[in-house]
């Protein structure tokens, strides 16, 4: 009954290809309508109001339901829709329910829900179009609990629902995270077997997904008896989503066996998946499939481009493929200036942000996110104050949480931790976890303990059950040789069973990502490892490395902090790094939590005697390692 065409992630069936509400070709009927071809046609005050009449009609056409058929699509706005709305009830024509279901689309599509849902309360005999039109209307009009309700009535009603409403439901579900409400829907869908529906799968998929539970997203698509492009988009979306970007990945292979080709969309998650997993040599693969299928740079892949090769490690790619892009948007500006953001080159960020503005391109919330978080990881903090005033008097941006958050980071890296303290007193709006954490963790960079707690304080009031806040705090302790405060906190931790999330660190060899914990001993070539890792640690001492066991957060004796710091899981996946790829080529690895300051310092002086580019990609920038120092300018 229904033709459907998909869109991004989720399936979305346009009733206005749905033959039964179109005047069939041919049709003799024939209108003059009135102010309907109105020149100003995209300004809604440019069309008469209902106190004027905008149509025209003989006897033989006010009763002929072709000539409503033909006059409603020409609609612009829900006035004009009243006025046909009004000539069909005085015609007596509303019974005819392919009139009215057409009257309830054009009001849902122009949001007028409010007279949609008068209209669909008094069509005595309702269809499953009815019920789809207004399900929908409420769906796409944000209106969660009228949806639900309105569906819930559909179902009672005896009719059977259709894989046009059924995924739309879903992503209220999916929008909501309603994963209760989700489970119920999926019910809905064995029991009228539309299980097996690539739209109506499809959309399940991506609600599970986005609920945050892969393992059924995972089995929905396993057990689907075909698969067609729209489900591997959504399957390699989700994967992504949910942190599994090597999974995701590996679908996409998958897919190529299969016979499935993907589209522009799918490849959008596709590279999505590598910018999460920050694997090069996969970006480089996905990339040349890409241009050997010629796949048109839009906006949308463009950009995604971008935000691969920057969270790769690569700025340089990153910047080729702007520099190449024809049509460019805000979102791509401020990719990029993001993406010289947290590799530290403040200045790159602002030059770029100078050249948006002379394009004309007007900045958004976000970019000014982007610019301060630059100038933060740069210690530009003059020019961050000022972009931070010109928002909203050159730009009338209202600065939000996270504008504060940045100003905040921005002014605790430099050392100005009362004049940080005091912008997050004096704020008007609400504060949140990651503006605490960002004074607390300047508390931790200058090993200011009073403002540490009294930060706590505030930060655990807001996220009791984080286990990191209490990590940072106990790090602090341990910093100032507080050791009772540090064994109170991890008393408080275990009395709250919270666990702290496990520090890990990947480098891809030969297409293979190898992951490493602090005294990992489970790769392969762990005795060779830690045998070469010995050996560096000394040609390292002998060039200067002395390791800081400050950073050793036991309180053992220092021969124990030594032999703890030698074995993070840094130190660990750089080692093999050197034996695992050629001589002097970059080696890149990424950490899941902040790379500590004698990881820092130890990988600066890998960089000078190994004579080897090492980037390091962790929870909050990129570190770029050469000649013996870092990118960052020890100022992270």
């Amino acid at each position: 009954m229904f033709k459907f065409k998909h869109q991004y992630l989720l399936p979305s069936p346009k009733f206005g290809r749905v033959g039964l509400l179109s005047a069939g070709p041919g049709s003799p009927a024939t209108a003059t309508v009135e102010s309907l071809d109105h020149p100003n046609d995209d300004d809604p005050e440019a069309f008469p109001t209902q106190d004027h009449a905008i149509l025209e009609t003989s006897n033989s056409q006010s009763l002929d339901p072709s000539f409503y058929l033909l006059t409603l699509p020409k609609c612009k706005n829900a006035p004009q829709i009243k006025q046909v709305h009004s000539q069909v009830t005085v015609n007596g024509l509303l019974k005819n329910l392919v009139i009215a279901n057409k009257l309830l689309y054009m009001y849902t599509a122009h949001r007028a829900v409010t007279e949609a849902h008068g209209l669909f309360c008094g069509i005595k005999e309702k269809n499953s179009m009815s019920w789809s039109v207004m399900v929908g209307g409420f769906a796409k009009n944000g209106d969660c609990v009228d949806c639900f309700r309105t569906f819930r009535e559909y179902i009672r009603s005896g009719d059977h629902p259709d894989n046009y409403t059924l995924p739309l439901v879903i992503r209220v579900c999916r929008d909501t995270t309603d994963l209760q409400m989700g489970r119920l829907i999926h019910q809905i869908v064995h029991k009228f077997g539309l299980h097996s529906d690539p739209f109506v799968a499809a959309a399940l998929v991506d609600m599970y997904a986005k609920c945050k539970v892969i393992d059924d997203a995972k089995t929905m698509f396993d057990t689907m008896p075909e698969r067609d492009l729209v489900t591997w988009t959504v399957m390699i979306g989700a994967q992504t989503e949910c942190g599994s970007a090597n999974e995701a990945l590996l679908l996409f292979d998958r897919m190529q066996e299969e016979g499935i080709v993907p589209d522009s969309v799918a490849m959008v998650n596709v590279v999505n998946a590598c910018a999460k997993l920050g694997a090069m040599h996969k970006a480089r693969l996905v990339h040349d499939y890409i241009s050997r299928k010629k796949f048109w740079l839009t906006v949308v892949l463009g950009t995604a481009m971008i935000d691969m090769y920057a969270k790769c490690g690569c700025v340089e790619s990153a910047r080729e493929i702007f520099d190449r892009m024809g049509i460019k948007n805000v979102v791509t500006w401020t990719a990029m200036i993001a993406a010289y953001g947290y590799h530290g080159r403040g200045r790159e960020a602002l030059d770029l942000f100078s050249m948006m503005l002379m394009t004309g391109m007007v900045p958004n919330s976000i970019t000014f996110v982007s610019i301060l978080y630059a100038c933060s990881h740069s210690g530009m903090v003059e020019d961050g104050l000022k972009l931070f005033s010109l928002m909203q008097e050159g730009y009338g941006v209202r600065p939000n949480v996270k504008h504060f958050t940045c100003v905040v980071d921005l002014l605790g890296r430099a050392g100005r931790l009362d004049e940080a303290s005091s912008l997050i007193k004096n704020m008007a709006i609400e504060k949140d976890e990651g503006l605490w954490g960002a004074l607390l963790g300047a508390c931790r960079i200058y090993g200011h303990v009073e403002l540490a707690e009294e930060t706590a304080r505030s930060l655990l009031e807001l996220q009791p059950e984080n286990a990191g806040h209490y990590v940072l705090l106990a790090n602090i302790y341990a910093r100032a040789g507080k050791w009772k405060d540090v064994a109170r906190i991890r008393e408080l931790m275990t009395h709250q069973r919270l666990k702290k999330v496990p520090g890990w660190t990947c480098i891809e060899v030969d297409n293979k990502i190898h992951q490493f914990t602090i005294g990992d001993h489970s790769h392969p070539q762990s005795k060779e490892i830690y045998e070469k890792l010995k050996c560096l640690c000394n040609k390292l001492e002998l060039a200067g490395y002395v390791p800081d066991t400050n950073y050793v957060l036991h309180d053992v004796d220092e021969e124990c902090k030594r032999g703890i710091l030698y074995t993070h899981s840094e130190k660990l996946a750089i080692t093999f790094g050197l034996s695992a790829t050629p001589e002097g080529s970059p080696i890149r690895i990424t950490k899941n939590l902040r790379v500590c300051g004698d990881c820092h310092t130890f990988i600066k002086y890998v960089s000078l005697v190994a004579n080897r580019l090492v980037i390091v990609r962790d929870a909050n920038r990129f570190h770029h390692f050469k000649d013996g120092a870092c990118s960052c300018g020890d100022y992270w």
